[in-house]
């Protein structure tokens, strides 16, 4: 088992620099503002041969109790207490400042080995802030640069002295084949001969911010893992999580709230909303909360459009239910709401939850598991071109320009989600209410309810097209 390195300092000391260059690729959000970093981030990371999972942490603030700093302070010891090697980050370039001495002696009381680390040493007069790292009583400072990958071979070193046997149990490990986003190496398109109810199951968390997302996550795993609280945009970044959920494998991913577009002005927010739109992209399942005491506003059905475009598995889940007096009929109306505004997935599956109180959370999972099975299902040729037989004869393709559509045979060429290709006599000419009959055909006649179903529509080549030409020639 690879041994776990938490990189804790001050905030903008380059963590979150430092954690991307160790896992390979541009994984945590880095901006210039100070506290970009709120939840912990556990990745495998690589360091020449040396191989260890690396844990990414917020800065450490000195906060009253009740504020979010303190909060996210709190979240930093925990990692600290989960590692087995600490990584303390000062900043060469600004030197010791009284937080770096009083965040070292917390650091020193944990009692985990420690590599003192000074960053930013690639600017003049940070030989200054190196040597004063000294007074900091733990130990030689590694003078590293992690936006230009500086000292790298120092710090392994360092790494290793320090961790000892650990380091060498693992150093002939290999990691992960890197992928697309953090923690991926398989691609959510990828085609499948069969489904296989074992396999593990990529699910995101997604909406607006302040719907309850983080605190459903923690709900779902039984434990603080991401940070939550009254304030609105606390996660940043998108956060994965390993979990287990009745003997099956679930990599769960916490998500940054979604605002309308054109509220998104700030740089940072821009990036973590482009992170949300990666974790859609690669997740299979996609959870889109909406809060119960505001449903269905404008954002939250743009959210819900946006993941069936991406053609990703939906489950819309309402939470807060525990705030909520009238249910039954509060739950009746939101359903009909939900197969009104939502008709590009007809049958979408619709949960009522509370991440306070834990009601609902299975009902949930039993449904995303039910839409992931779906959104994998895979129609026999035969039975499928024998339906269509029947759904022309009972309603036939409409004249247009005089002349009738012609109908040929169907297939379905892909699943993740459901995809068929439709052979035709003009595709460009077939109209749009036509297809959607066909595909609610599809839904009813096989159950393909509650997930995006796409139909190609395609003409097959005349093979004496051109003969005349050729004769007249």
């Amino acid at each position: 088992m690879a041994f776990k390195v938490a990189i804790v300092g001050r905030p903008n000391v380059g963590k979150s620099t430092l954690f991307n260059r160790l896992v390979g690729r541009r994984i945590a959000l880095v901006d210039d503002t100070p506290g970009v970093t709120r939840d912990r981030r556990v990745h495998p990371a690589r360091l020449q041969n040396l191989r260890f999972d690396v844990i990414d942490t917020a800065g450490l603030e000195d906060a009253a109790a009740p504020t979010l700093e303190a909060r996210m302070r709190t979240q930093t010891e925990i990692a600290i207490d989960e590692a087995d090697l600490v990584i303390f980050m000062i900043d060469a370039k600004a030197g010791l400042v009284p937080d770096d001495q009083t965040f070292a002696e917390i650091v020193r009381r944990k009692g985990k080995p420690v590599v003192l680390v000074a960053n930013k040493t690639d600017v003049r007069g940070a030989e200054a802030g190196v040597f004063d790292a000294w007074s900091l009583g733990l130990g030689e400072p590694v003078a590293v640069s992690s936006e230009h990958g500086n000292g790298m071979v120092e710090l392994r070193d360092a790494i290793a002295a320090v961790a000892g046997e650990m380091a060498e149990e693992t150093e002939t490990k290999e990691v992960p084949a890197e992928g697309a986003l953090a923690g991926d190496d398989v691609d959510a398109d990828a085609e499948e001969p069969a489904y296989d109810p074992d396999k593990p199951v990529r699910i995101a968390v997604i909406g607006r911010p302040n719907a309850g997302k983080s605190t459903l996550i923690n709900a779902l795993i039984g434990e603080e893992r991401m940070l939550t609280g009254p304030e609105a945009g606390i996660t940043r970044d998108s956060i994965s999580v390993e979990w287990r959920w009745r003997g099956r494998s679930i990599k769960l991913f916490d998500t940054a709230g979604m605002r309308r577009k054109a509220r998104v002005q700030a740089k940072l927010e821009k990036l973590s909303v482009a992170e949300t739109l990666r974790a859609i992209r690669f997740a299979e399942v996609v959870i889109i909360v909406f809060d119960a005491t505001m449903p269905f506003d404008k954002q939250d059905l743009q959210i819900a459009d946006l993941v069936i475009r991406e053609g990703r598995a939906p489950v819309v889940v309402f939470n807060k239910w525990d705030l909520i007096e009238d249910r039954e009929q509060t739950l009746a109306e939101l359903r009909e709401k939900t197969e009104r505004l939502l008709p590009q997935a007809r049958g979408l599956r619709a949960i009522p939850v509370s991440a306070e109180t834990g009601r609902g959370l299975d009902k949930m999972m039993e449904a995303a598991l039910a839409t992931h099975a779906v959104w994998n299902r895979r129609v026999p040729t035969g039975p499928l071109n024998r339906w269509l037989e029947a759904a022309t004869a009972r309603h036939p393709p409409p004249a247009v320009a005089g002349r009738r559509l012609k109908v040929k045979y169907m297939s379905q060429i892909k699943t993740r989600p459901p995809g068929f290709a439709l052979s035709c006599s003009r595709p460009e000419a077939m109209p749009q209410a036509y297809v959607r009959y066909l595909v609610n055909g599809l839904r009813e006649t096989f159950d393909i309810f509650g997930v995006p179903i796409r139909i190609a529509l395609r003409t097959s080549e005349n093979p004496y097209a051109g003969r005349a030409k050729r004769r007249r020639g």
